[in-house]
């Protein structure tokens, strides 16, 4: 364990059709626990892939030394799988249930091997990360998404790695089972590497590596210490840049004055060799003389105008850029008070106690539906959107389209590209337009043109929100299940900014705290034990 480590020399990658992703990255990472961040796109996941031997590096090689696990943002796993199944400790417990009943097959000794108290580690290890409630034997279609991340979790604990991946652990916890998580990443004792966009988190690791334009830097401490030392270096990049702007403007100044006496001079050198009658073949030789000076002085001004050009593109290089996304949706409008959704007395399995939930929402409201995992939260979106009928209750919804983006943003078809896939939403909308339109979502140049399957988290966000707000007709009521998942901080705040712009109705799950205050909540809904509470909106 003390020597587990990842080492990555010269490592490329690039997807089928040519688009790189890394270039040439060597980087280390030892014992400790190291978070890792970067703009979305920039490569985190794929840098996760490639470390699990589930990417091939197109140049370069990664070294792991220990047992590896990787949690990856999209568990591959089939509703129809027992937690046992996914957990991967189903065919231990069946050969101990067949040697028990008396069948001492060889086999059963040899799938078993040395691991006879898997149930009770297997049972330790759910209790520890606050799943003692569920049974070895449940399907995993009745977990909530938090739940299942959770189980993700443990499955890869279980194999006692040397070296950890996770991609984005927190995604869909609430606030109980990200503290339950936390803990028990403070006790790993060997190589974990983190990649996340929870500050709370990232809080606790021993160092942020950062991985931008290519490069990756470690900061020493958690995200406030690295967010400290960004902010630093940014003011100070943001120094050079006024005074390389200044020292631009003045060598501009400089030379224009050197240009303006050197024809002064000039003038008045001719007028001067007139008056003394010279001869005409030395007032042209004085002549190319002066001319000679005066090029060579401004050959000189322009060689320092360059260098303070070229000092200041360096300057500008080094500024991060943080691009939003600025919209007007007037399309979206809908009228106060008009009612866009309607349920009473809604039931579905066990999830919605008594005579059921009752829920109205009306004209521009932003409503905020909050609650412990496994409470129904998806569930109930599911119900508003008519992805899932009642099993008891009436339901009424006006005229209009209802979005509905659920945690695996899987709306989009993945061999579509970006501009295909807003074609197929708005197939009125001119070509020129929607180019147009997905520059200011951030899909700019050839990244229009990327088919959504190798677009990172945060980028496929943005394609999904340009094809469902921008479609014929425009929706009146979104309803968003944990949109922050997978967003670095500035995506986050690109969402935010789009979701300012919309006129419509929204309900929107989320365990971010931070994000939900930002989106000036009109209405708190909390779900809970089956009820369906009104909370003050803060």
């Amino acid at each position: 364990m003390p020597d587990a480590s990842v080492v990555c020399s010269a490592l490329s990658f690039a997807w089928p059709d040519g688009t790189p992703v890394l270039t040439g990255l060597s980087c280390s990472f030892g014992p400790g626990r190291t978070g890792l961040v970067a703009p979305n796109g920039a490569g985190k996941s794929t840098l996760l892939r490639l470390i699990a031997g589930e990417l091939r590096p197109t140049a370069g090689s990664v070294t792991v030394e220990g047992l590896l696990g990787h949690l990856p943002q999209t568990l591959p796993l089939s509703s129809e799988l027992t937690v046992a199944e996914a957990l991967g400790v189903a065919p231990v417990l069946r050969a101990l249930t067949a040697i028990e009943s008396g069948n001492t097959a060889d086999e059963h000794f040899a799938t078993i091997g040395t691991d006879w108290d898997v149930e009770e580690r297997t049972r330790a290890q759910l209790d520890r990360l606050g799943l003692g409630a569920v049974t070895l034997d449940r399907r995993l279609g009745t977990l909530s998404g938090g739940q299942v991340v959770t189980l993700g979790l443990a499955a890869q604990l279980l194999k006692r790695p040397d070296v950890l991946l996770l991609d984005e652990p927190t995604n869909n916890l609430d606030g109980d089972a990200r503290r339950t998580l936390h803990a028990a990443l403070d006790d790993f004792p060997g190589c974990l590497l983190v990649v996340s966009h929870d500050r709370a988190l990232l809080d606790r690791m021993d160092r942020i590596a950062e991985l931008e334009r290519g490069e990756l830097r470690t900061y020493g401490g958690g995200f406030t210490d690295y967010a400290a030392a960004v902010r630093a270096e940014q003011e100070a990049v943001e120094r050079d840049v006024r005074t390389a702007e200044q020292q631009v403007k003045r060598e501009k100044r400089e030379r224009q004055l050197a240009r303006e006496r050197a024809q002064k001079k000039s003038g008045n050198a001719a007028r001067a060799v007139a008056d003394a009658g010279l001869p005409k073949i030395l007032i042209g030789k004085m002549k190319r003389t002066a001319q000679e000076s005066a090029g060579k002085a401004d050959d000189v001004h322009a060689a320092r105008l360059d260098g303070a050009r070229t000092r200041l593109a360096e300057a500008e290089r080094a500024l991060r850029d943080d691009s939003t996304i600025m919209l007007d949706l007037p399309e979206t409008a809908v009228p106060a008070g008009r009612t866009v959704f309607a349920g009473e007395g809604l039931r579905l399995r066990e999830l919605f106690a008594g005579d059921g939930v009752d829920l109205v929402v009306r004209g521009p409201e932003r409503i905020a539906l909050t609650g412990p995992n496994g409470a129904g939260k998806s569930s109930l979106l599911q119900l508003i959107a008519g992805d899932l009928a009642p099993d008891a209750g009436d339901v009424r919804r006006a005229d209009g389209r209802i979005a509905h983006l659920s945690q695996r943003l899987d709306l989009l078809d993945p061999d579509r590209t970006v501009a295909e896939a807003l074609a197929d939403a708005a197939p009125g909308l001119p070509t020129a337009e929607r180019l147009t339109l997905l520059a200011r979502y951030l899909f700019r140049g050839a990244r229009a043109h990327l088919p959504v399957r190798a677009l990172s988290g945060g980028e496929r966000l943005r394609a999904t929100l340009a094809c469902v707000l921008h479609a014929e007709p425009a929706p009146q009521l979104l309803l968003f299940d944990e949109p922050t998942n997978n967003l670095d901080l500035v995506s986050v705040g690109q969402l935010v900014g789009a979701l300012a712009a919309y006129r419509g109705a929204f309900v929107v799950v989320s365990h971010d705290d931070r994000f939900i205050a930002d989106l000036a909540i009109t209405r708190r809904l909390h779900l809970a034990d089956g009820h369906l509470h009104e909370v003050a909106a803060r």
